[in-house]
């Protein structure tokens, strides 16, 4: 598949990934850290006693973060390699999300409706 064409399944703008590149290593560091923290803290759901619902409520940020980890990757990145396992990623996950959203979905709100972050205090 053409890497335009990824990008664009992708959600990414070619030049703005491609004219992104000579950023300085720290803003990666930055932006990784970034994702991983919202990542952890949106998987940080309470139990609502479904171990399916709870895998997919936990599993969808794991997997945002993994697309935001491989936008930073296509954004301050150089290797082609990784760069093209990059793009699969972000595809792929953005997909796997789908499925877990519209099975999430078909189960409607948990019984205990109370589905906060843990560490939330409320």
């Amino acid at each position: 598949m053409p890497l335009k064409l990824i990008l664009s399944l992708a959600g990414l703008s070619f030049a703005a990934s491609a004219g992104a590149l000579a950023a300085a290593p720290q803003d990666f560091a930055t932006d990784m850290a970034a994702a991983m923290e919202r990542m952890h803290h949106a998987m940080m759901v309470a139990p609502s006693g479904d171990p399916d619902r709870d895998f997919a409520a936990m599993m969808i940020p794991h997997h945002q973060g993994a697309i935001e980890m491989a936008e930073a990757q296509l954004r301050y990145g150089k290797d082609e390699r990784l760069r093209r396992l990059a793009q699969g990623i972000i595809v792929e996950q953005r997909q796997e999300i789908a499925v877990m959203q519209a099975i999430l979905a078909e189960k409607g709100a948990p019984k205990n409706a109370q589905h906060q972050h843990q560490g939330d205090g409320q």
